[in-house]
């Protein structure tokens, strides 16, 4: 099994105004460090959570169809296409109508054969079957403000402390790393 980002998510949960807002900083000289660090933020708590925060675009990649398709960076808002490799070595494309999305937790979404339908059967080899999806909120005024402020927490520390060091570890408080705890998918 594999899972790659495919694209970019829609925006960012923070915008430059609110980091610049929350930095105390006027001036556009520094915009584009600002904004890298909106995105490192952003990554690190993606990373931390097991999720993505806006609408972003994924790819599974599976040898076989299992009964049900897990989907890994939950909140799945759609499924866009499922290819697979017939047993004549051809790609195909899966019909919509033959599956559905089961995305009704916070925590977790797979895909199912639709009532009547069954998956097809696959060549035998690695990555015969490949789901693309979209998910996250669907867009950054839905990211819950906890998210935003452990964002917005992180660049302020990653502005103030442009170097790492031993006597000044980055976001060493628990309060800070708790923010995240509620929207964490655990097991990832």
């Amino acid at each position: 099994m594999g899972l790659i980002r495919t694209g970019n998510p829609a925006a960012e949960p923070v915008t430059l105004a609110e980091a610049k807002a929350h930095l105390r900083v006027d001036s556009s000289d520094e915009d584009a460090l600002i904004a890298a660090m909106i995105s490192a933020a952003r990554e690190a708590a993606e990373h931390e959570t097991g999720r993505t925060f806006v609408s972003t675009p994924w790819r599974l990649t599976l040898d076989q169809f299992p009964t049900s398709i897990a989907l890994p960076m939950p909140r799945v808002t759609a499924v866009t296409q499922i290819h697979y490799v017939d047993g004549d070595g051809i790609t195909q494309a899966l019909n919509p109508a033959g599956y559905q999305l089961i995305a009704d937790s916070e925590y977790e979404a797979w895909i199912e054969p639709a009532y009547g339908y069954s998956w097809p059967s696959v060549r035998a080899q690695a990555e015969a079957v490949r789901v693309t999806y979209i998910a996250g909120w669907s867009n950054a005024a839905a990211v819950p403000a906890a998210i935003k402020a452990r964002m917005l927490l992180a660049i302020g520390d990653m502005y103030a402390n442009r170097e790492a060091s031993a006597d000044k570890p980055a976001m060493s408080h628990g309060f800070v790393s708790g923010l995240l705890d509620p929207y964490r998918v655990w097991g990832v």
